[in-house]
């Protein structure tokens, strides 16, 4: 029974999914996740992308002590020179390097010839050795590459230092026989390939990541990358969550598994989720709501008398839960930071007054307390802590079916101002988010709106998502109250604070470059 490695990539290529802007403190929440989760390597970020990826990526390797931090760089010396400052730190520093390989990517992109792109993967991978005590090297978009090239390539960058070779299915074109034929080829090809680890990558463009990576890890490769919930450029990523399920429940067929704490999966699914505003279908293998549900009658009948009869995964396994301790009004502080630590939420000794202030305001309100509304409510804690240049004070909306919606709105500003506006609009979100314009310098532009209950019920939390673009910057917030209409305020003000930030902070340069 061979060890599987995970290498996670969530809080790089994951968060390179159109409409995802993680900040700081939300990358710092999810890195610690992914330690709990018990990933082997975490990939923190791209520091060479800007000063703000540099800075996370820095202290999620000073903060992760558990698993190794890695981060991207180009076939750059000034990239490898920026992750290894970010990354010198952390308790296994490790660089993945990467150069394209293929015809159409050596023609169109990095007009290279062959000659030129062995040597500058090899000179690069040399002078990274010099300061990494591990490289992983990627040739991107190997699915489209000339296998004799990407055969001869490898045994080059192996000899140059790389200890990891990752074989990406950049694109998604690689069919499971295909892609696997790839790893046996080069098992037999390279002479040098018993040395390194083969590791692979593989996206969903044609929705055949998780087969890819599979048959790669049947023909030799002992490192899979992926994110959580599969998230990532275009159609995503290979979902970890579904990649090591697979392997735990046909142990028997792959003779593999991984080293993930099974029980963490869905927690890390639901913050991923969370932080990142990208909702989990509920029809998602391992993590959907209905993954476990049994609607049919005679699979009802089947479960009843025999879960396995229809149920080849136990929602206890992945971290679901039938039942769960019920806080409410009357709870106290003990048993409150009882459950916190139960779910993993690490809530510093300080921190926990406030918290547990706004939990028993929040408690007076709902009839029952969940699980989901004591995450949701450490992460508004967390959000809360944020910079805000305008906060809301008061809001008041007027709306009736034969009357014009008109939303009143107060706000402190940045100089701690009061600002008062009051306008109109189509519907109520429209009438709020019209006057909140109005409140604010600068035109604003939504370009996405998402609203979700955290939990069941009538009185339910309300999590509001904005992807909206102000002063020329596209970003995004999140809002989270009891109240649809005071979540969607504080989702809108939330992303325009983040621009203010960053703007006081100073332009960051975006480099999208990914294997």
């Amino acid at each position: 029974m061979q060890t599987i490695k995970i290498f996670d990539t969530t809080l790089r290529d994951g968060e390179q999914s159109a409409g995802v802007n993680l900040n700081f403190s939300e990358k710092l929440e999810i890195a610690k996740q992914l330690e709990r989760l018990d990933v082997d390597i975490m990939e923190a970020g791209f520091p060479a992308a800007s000063k703000g990826d540099f800075s996370s990526v820095q202290k999620i390797a000073q903060t992760i002590k558990n698993c190794s931090v890695t981060g991207l760089a180009r076939a750059v010396i000034s990239d490898i020179d920026a992750a290894w400052e970010a990354l010198k730190d952390g308790a296994e520093p490790r660089l993945h390097t990467f150069l394209a390989t293929s015809p159409i990517h050596r023609e169109y992109k990095l007009k290279m010839s062959k000659e030129e792109v062995i040597h500058t993967a090899v000179e690069t991978v040399k002078y990274a050795a010099k300061k990494f005590p591990i490289i992983q090297w990627s040739a991107e978009d190997a699915s489209r590459t000339e296998l004799p090239f990407l055969a001869e390539i490898i045994e080059k960058v192996i000899q140059a230092g790389a200890r990891v070779i990752n074989i990406p299915d950049t694109v998604g074109y690689g069919t499971p026989q295909e892609y696997g034929a790839i790893f046996k080829y080069l098992k037999e090809n390279v002479p040098s390939i018993n040395k390194v680890s083969l590791s692979t990558h593989c996206h969903d463009d044609l929705g055949m990541a998780i087969a890819n990576s599979l048959a790669a890890v049947e023909n030799g490769a002992t490192q899979v990358e992926g994110t959580i919930n599969g998230i990532g450029e275009r159609a995503g990523n290979a979902a970890l969550e579904e990649f090591a399920v697979a392997l735990h429940i046909r142990k028997d067929y792959y003779q593999a598994s991984t080293r993930l704490n099974l029980h963490e999966i869905s927690r890390t699914s639901s913050l991923v989720s969370k932080l990142t505003g990208m909702i989990v279908p509920a029809n998602k293998a391992v993590v959907g709501k209905n993954a476990y549900a049994h609607e049919s009658g005679i699979h009802q009948d089947g479960v009843l008398k025999e879960k396995t009869t229809y149920e080849i995964i136990s929602p206890d396994l992945v971290g679901f839960q039938s039942n769960s301790l019920v806080l409410g009004k009357h709870s106290g502080r003990h048993a409150f930071k009882n459950r916190l630590d139960e779910l993993g939420l690490n809530v510093p000794e300080e921190n926990i007054k406030p918290l547990f202030s706004a939990f028993k305001d929040l408690a007076d309100r709902k009839k029952e307390m969940t699980d989901e509304d004591l995450v949701a409510l450490v992460l508004e804690e967390e959000l809360s802590k944020e910079e805000r240049f305008y906060e809301l004070i008061h809001l008041q909306i007027q709306y009736g079916t034969n009357q014009i919606p008109t939303a009143t709105v107060t706000l402190s500003g940045a100089d701690k101002e009061v600002i008062q506006e009051a306008g109109t609009g189509a519907g109520s979100i429209e009438a709020l988010y019209n006057t909140l314009e109005k409140c604010v310098e600068g035109s604003i532009n939504l370009l996405d709106y998402r609203i979700q209950s955290v939990g069941g019920g009538r009185d339910a939390l309300a999590q509001v998502y904005v992807k909206l673009t102000y002063l020329d910057i596209e970003t995004s917030g999140r809002g989270l109250a009891q109240d649809v209409l005071e979540a969607s305020a504080k989702a809108y003000l939330n992303a325009i604070n983040r621009v203010i930030y960053m703007k006081d902070k100073g332009p960051e340069p975006e480099m999208c470059f990914t294997p």
